[in-house]
């Protein structure tokens, strides 16, 4: 019950998009006299919805990649390294993915001008990274935490540093982590609205937020 109770709202959107036009505000009818793909073609063909959505890929998966490669040795630091201050880093560190976004826009705006990064990719890559980052390497420094330390000492013990034991030990073992911070960046990049349209300038780099 309570799953049709969820579900219902998505059918009748669904329904709703193949109604004809004509029908679109017209009740009753409420199931359609026939079913048609115009508004799909409409969508398609004569709107910035295909380039935004290949815009919103594109920029979320780098930026996961990006946060996932920077984010992964942070953390492996944070929870396993005898790094002085680590309490007080991991505290900045959370601390630091409360600070307000649009406190940012106008210094980084004149960066990423200065920089010739306004408009493309890399620079929205950048800056998603970069707020992103912050909440990668709290999460992947709880689930490291949550590893058996036996796997590494044994690697330790058979002569392998610091980096073969993160590649080849702590990495396998971390891979739902990885998994789980990987869609919660890319949904954050995804979403992201106010740096997508402040440094986006033309329609053809716009992603699905702005678009």
């Amino acid at each position: 019950m309570a799953l049709a109770a969820y579900a219902a709202p998505f059918f009748w959107q669904l329904l709703t998009s193949l109604k004809p036009e004509g029908e679109l505000l017209r009740v009753p009818p409420l199931l359609p006299s026939r079913l048609t793909l115009a508004h799909y073609r409409v969508v398609l063909e004569q709107s910035l919805i295909p380039r935004a959505l290949v815009n919103s890929v594109g920029i979320a998966t780098l930026t996961t990649l990006l946060a996932l490669v920077l984010g992964v040795p942070g953390a492996y630091a944070i929870a396993r390294l005898p790094l002085p201050g680590k309490s007080a880093l991991l505290l900045a560190i959370v601390a630091s993915t409360a600070f307000p976004q649009i406190a940012t826009v106008s210094p980084l705006y004149l960066l990423m001008r200065a920089l010739g990064l306004r408009d493309t990719w890399a620079g929205l890559v950048l800056v998603h990274a970069s707020f992103a980052l912050p909440l990668t390497v709290w999460l992947l420094a709880g689930f490291i935490r949550e590893l058996p330390l036996a796997a590494e000492e044994a690697a330790s013990v058979d002569g392998a540093g610091t980096v073969g034991t993160l590649r080849w030990v702590v990495v396998p073992q971390l891979l739902p982590g990885l998994a789980s911070t990987a869609l919660l960046t890319f949904l954050f990049s995804w979403n992201e609205f106010l740096f997508a349209y402040t440094f986006t300038a033309s329609e053809a780099s716009r992603t699905i937020p702005v678009a």
